[in-house]
């Protein structure tokens, strides 16, 4: 089995009294897209700041691409970091700024095809501060992915882009992921993890609290048919919602096979019917009740 690119082991961070995060242990399998999720305060900017390098750990172990992510001679050059602001000096062209960065991390790479990639090559000349919103966080993946690095962290990768850029991006993710580049991801659109993600950790208060594939996280929960109230007794078990019945189950086929044969044979009518297995979301709110 291939030694993961991201070992953390027992991590705890701690500043002054405040517990950020907890004894967190997972790993990050060559290859793979691994999503870190959480709500504002879970704990996952700490964890991925120290996984990138920027910040010590109180205790426990975390080792990357084989390395102590403080071992930057090691590691800088093979990660790519798109953070959720860019700190590119707005005197700078998007050019310049590419460049820099190349030569920062000391990966190489032809600053006209990654510019070409994002679509920025018309503004390569353009100062930072006169791009837009869109065309910065475009920018900000640029520079990540300058050299195709073997690890890279998008954190919030989609936010500000119009859709046509959204899925250029992931495209270019794709592409990335097929010469072997390992990606992890945060974001806030869960739809994006749950398309995307090979595996998924959802922490809440410093604490892994759920971790697998999209599938496994979601088998954890039950799915929901939901219709109309009716009258007459029903084959399933029902919750009121307001003016809806709710059906909880683990066996979303079977059971809705089931009420649409009651409601053929009595010859009912199951108005606003609808019926679909457990979201990602749903799991989300779950660990945050």
């Amino acid at each position: 089995m291939s030694t993961p690119v991201i070992e953390v082991e027992g991590l705890n961070l701690k500043y002054g009294d405040f517990h950020a995060v907890k004894d967190l242990s997972f790993e990050v399998r060559p290859g793979e897209l691994y999503a870190l999720l959480g709500t504002n305060g879970a704990g996952k900017t700490s964890t991925l700041e120290t996984v990138e390098g920027h910040r010590e750990a109180t205790s426990g172990t975390v080792r990357v691409l084989g390395h102590s992510p403080r071992d930057r001679a090691a590691v800088r050059s093979r990660m790519g970091i798109m953070l959720q602001e860019s700190g590119f000096s707005p005197d700078l062209t998007a050019g310049e700024s590419v460049r820099l960065i190349g030569r920062l991390t000391r990966r190489t790479d032809d600053p006209g095809r990654v510019l070409d990639v994002v679509g920025l090559t018309r503004r390569a000349g353009t100062k930072v501060s006169q791009l837009s919103g869109g065309e910065k966080r475009r920018l900000d993946f640029a520079t990540a992915v300058y050299g195709t690095p073997e690890l890279i962290f998008l954190d919030e990768p989609t936010t500000g882009l119009d859709i046509q850029s959204r899925d250029a991006l992931w495209e270019s993710v794709d592409r990335l992921r097929e010469n072997g580049s390992t990606i992890v991801l945060t974001t806030h659109y869960l739809e994006e993890a749950q398309q995307r993600a090979d595996r998924i950790g959802l922490m809440h208060e410093g604490v892994l609290r759920r971790e697998g594939t999209v599938g496994e996280l979601t088998r954890t929960l039950p799915s929901h048919i939901r219709f109309a109230a009716v009258p007459g007794s029903l084959p399933l078990a029902v919750t009121e919602d307001g003016p809806a019945f709710v059906v909880e189950t683990f066996d979303l086929q079977k059971d809705l096979y089931v009420l649409l044969g009651w409601a053929q044979d009595h010859g009912v009518e199951l108005r606003d019917l609808s019926a679909g297995p457990t979201r990602l979301d749903d799991v989300f709110r779950a660990i945050n009740a």
